[in-house]
């Protein structure tokens, strides 16, 4: 047998060991996060997303679920997503003049408003611009979400932590993609109905 596809089963059957894991312990965490987001959703306020690295792209992804559509079998109108991730020219700009650790805050200060939602998605939970946009929300009475590994402060910052029990950042990504479809997929349930879950396999 070719060692290599050894190797790709080992990775997958970690992955997959995971996934399961997270299904077992994070079930009633990801459904606190969901609800709260749909809750100011249906209110007619927004959800903001922000997170650093494979954390950004995260959020750009989650937000295009929401503002496009999560699956080509269900459409619906456009939900009121916006990833802090994606302005060149606020993030360098800011990141120059200030330093990287206000990027979110800064913009989170400008077009946030009370009753929205903050996403900060960090694999350490460390993250610092993360945490201080969390921070800066909490003072505007904006509830936050957080989508985190193990270990990080973060989870005791937020409104409602979900936390993938690895510190391994490519085995943590892996695990919040899924969490992260599941997230849009309730609030697609919340807003518009159950028949997202009849989706084919």
């Amino acid at each position: 047998m070719d060692p290599r596809l050894k190797t790709i089963d080992d990775y997958l059957n970690v992955s997959v060991t995971l996934q399961q894991r997270v299904g077992a312990q994070c079930g009633a965490q990801i459904l606190a996060a969901s609800t709260a987001i749909a809750s100011a959703l249906q209110a007619g306020n927004k959800v903001m997303m922000c997170g650093n690295g494979g954390s950004a792209a995260d959020c750009q992804h989650m937000a295009t679920e929401l503002v496009s559509r999560l699956s080509a079998e269900f459409e619906r109108p456009p939900i009121a997503a916006i990833a802090l991730t994606t302005d060149t020219s606020v993030l360098t700009a800011y990141a120059n003049d200030y330093g990287f650790d206000g990027v979110f805050q800064r913009q989170l200060e400008a077009i946030g408003r009370e009753g929205d939602v903050l996403v900060g998605i960090s694999t350490s939970g460390r993250s610092e611009n993360v945490r201080r946009a969390v921070r800066m929300a909490k003072a505007m009475s904006i509830a936050t979400v957080g989508l985190m590994g193990s270990g990080g402060p973060l989870e005791q910052e937020v409104d409602h932590a979900v936390v993938i029990s690895s510190i391994d950042t490519q085995r943590i990504q892996e695990a919040l993609l899924s969490v992260e479809h599941l997230v849009c997929l309730l609030i697609e349930q919340a807003l518009f109905g159950q028949s997202t879950a009849t989706r084919k396999q």
